[in-house]
């Protein structure tokens, strides 16, 4: 049977062996082919389609009303001379105080002991001090007859000396453990009104730190802030009203302007002294001041288009070849929603108003929707 089977396996080994033969160049061709189709080609991004306007004529700025707060006029910080813990606080704001009224108190049972050690320190040089100068008063009176020796009414002398100073240090010492025990309460220095507390009973306060605000005569400013101080005219007549009663009105002259912007708002904070200001505008209450008309401001953009270069504001502006490109400005004003540019922009700048965090400079961009 085996040799019937012969003729019928050796052709199938034969192709057998073709097929092994010829897998290793299919094994090949496979994986270049694979190869060749994961091959990837890196394209760069499209370009970011951007909302922009375009920059027209400066326009005068529209905001010309800002919001402040009434202030006093004349105000006194009042603080303890001493370090300690506040035993009382006797008024609160808002309180009409007067001159050498107490209005809180330290813990005084040290200042107390002081003074008491100071007083026996006084009566027991004084009680020397005469002694020494009885004793030198005998002396000087023997001294004639020759009955002590000179070097006796000396020392006599010198004795008395030491203690009459002992006394005037004693004397000085009892005067500042009096001054110190006065100094645990606070007083009022003069006529006025409480408009602040920043201390209760109980707390711990130290030399020098403010306990009360107190506001000495009834004369009130308005205090508000701008972004741009040299917009204010210094003989100029502002129009304050009242925000909860705009009937309620008075005139403002420009009393002063902080040296310096506030680092976090970047605004300078002004000033004005009210003319006969109404009761109705009490300390605290807010008020609305109208400026004066200014020049042109600039140019108008929405605030979302406002970035930074560096420490300055700036725009990001798209130039000739499509790309954003950021651009130091310098504020002229602000609303509610726009920023005015004082300089940095020409007309016809297109700016881009929106998505400006994610812009790098010199990215390629599309001016996509026009803003009107």
């Amino acid at each position: 049977m085996s040799e019937q089977f012969i003729p019928y396996a050796r052709p199938l080994a034969h192709r057998l062996l073709h097929a092994v033969r010829g897998l290793p160049l299919l094994l090949l061709l496979a994986l270049a082919a694979t190869g060749c189709g994961e091959k990837k080609t890196d394209k760069p991004a499209p370009p970011r389609p951007v909302r922009y306007l375009v920059v027209t004529n400066s326009a005068a700025n529209p905001q010309t009303v800002r919001t402040g707060e009434i202030r006093a006029h004349d105000e006194t910080t009042l603080a303890f001379r001493l370090d300690g813990r506040m035993i009382s606080r006797e008024v609160d704001i808002g309180a009409r105080v007067h001159a050498g009224q107490v209005l809180a108190s330290l813990e005084s049972e040290t200042g107390k002991n002081q003074l008491a050690s100071a007083r026996a320190d006084v009566e027991s040089a004084r009680a020397a001090e005469q002694v020494a100068a009885l004793n030198l008063k005998r002396m000087q009176a023997l001294m004639p007859s020759g009955a002590i020796a000179r070097t006796q009414l000396d020392s006599a002398r010198a004795d008395w000396q030491s203690a009459s100073s002992k006394l005037k240090s004693s004397t000085a010492a009892l005067r500042n453990a009096e001054q110190n025990l006065s100094w645990t309460q606070l007083v009022a220095p003069a006529d006025g009104i409480i408009t602040r507390v920043n201390a209760s009973a109980g707390q711990v306060v130290s030399a020098g730190q403010a306990v009360f605000t107190l506001a000495t005569s009834e004369a009130r400013d308005v205090v508000f802030a701008v972004a741009d101080p040299r917009q204010l005219a210094s003989n100029a007549t502002f129009t304050v009203a009242l925000l909860a009663d705009p009937s309620v009105k008075a005139s403002g002259s420009l009393r002063d302007i902080s040296p310096q912007a506030d680092p976090q708002t970047r605004t300078w904070q002004v000033r004005l002294a009210l003319a006969n200001p109404p009761a109705a505008m009490a300390l605290g209450a807010s008020a609305t001041i109208a400026l004066p008309e200014s020049a042109s401001a600039g140019f108008a953009v929405p605030a979302p288009a406002l970035s930074r270069l560096g420490q300055q504001p700036a725009l990001f502006v798209i130039d000739e070849k499509n790309r954003a490109q950021p651009r130091a400005v310098t504020l002229g004003g602000y609303s509610a929603s726009s920023v005015f540019i004082r300089s940095g922009l020409r007309p016809g700048d297109r700016v881009i108003t929106a998505g400006v965090s994610k812009l790098r400079a010199g990215e390629q961009v599309i001016a996509g929707e026009l803003q009107p």
